[in-house]
């Protein structure tokens, strides 16, 4: 019996020895090879959101080299004022202070995108002869914005809307009482501008009392090349 509980005794003595080895070189070996979780993971900070890129005056794309691009927002009603942007500098807005009731003008060299003269033209009670005098003076090569407000052709003649017919317009030569117009043409060209928008002043559809809705228009127009 003595023998037995003594080979007992050594049997149990033998397994907690074995496995006190056996834990110790296991959790030894872990700490070792153990993988780091910061690592492995990644970093803590969370992916971020993609800030949205800006293109040029706020357009929703890009424009290609050698082209302008531009955004040309008439007025709405008789409350809100017209902006014309181009190259990402606005010339004309309620914010400037610098807009007026009738045709707001921006006229710019073709080539380089620099302001050469604007003004805004009361067609309601202004005098047309400050238009017609304006426009006169645009030379060869330069961009003209336009951007009506309120009303832009009550005192309109038949000499400023061949001026501006001859700057690429479609529709000056049926600008009425408070029609909504936007337009971007050019002098010197030898075709119809393809950036010209127009509502007329239409009881039955306009948006607001009086008046059309707002017009709003962008894109890239080539660079005057020599």
């Amino acid at each position: 019996m003595r023998m037995t509980g003594v080979l007992r005794g050594l049997a149990v003595l033998f397994t907690l020895l074995t496995t006190w080895l056996f834990a110790t070189t296991y959790f030894h070996r872990v700490s070792i090879k153990s993988v780091n979780l910061r690592s492995w993971l990644g970093p803590n900070d969370m992916p971020t959101k993609a800030s949205k890129v800006r293109y040029s005056c706020g357009n929703q794309r890009n424009c290609p080299e050698n082209t302008f691009a531009f955004k040309i927002i008439s007025g709405a009603a008789n409350v809100v004022g017209p902006s014309m942007c181009l190259q990402d500098t606005v010339f004309m807005s309620a914010i400037k202070n610098n807009i007026g009731r009738g045709l707001n003008i921006v006229v710019v060299n073709g080539t380089n995108a620099h302001l050469i003269k604007m003004a805004a033209f009361d067609m309601y009670s202004g005098d047309v002869k400050d238009l017609v005098m304006f426009l006169g003076g645009i030379k060869q090569g330069s961009l003209v914005l336009i951007a009506s407000y309120d009303d832009p052709a009550t005192k309109l003649n038949d000499e400023a809307r061949k001026m501006l017919t001859e700057l690429g317009s479609n529709y000056a030569s049926k600008l009425g009482f408070r029609d909504n117009w936007i337009f971007l043409g050019g002098k010197g060209l030898k075709n119809k501008s393809p950036f010209e928008q127009y509502l007329k002043n239409n009881k039955d559809t306009n948006k607001y009392d009086g008046w059309p809705e707002m017009l709003e228009m962008e894109g890239c127009v080539p660079k005057k090349v020599d």
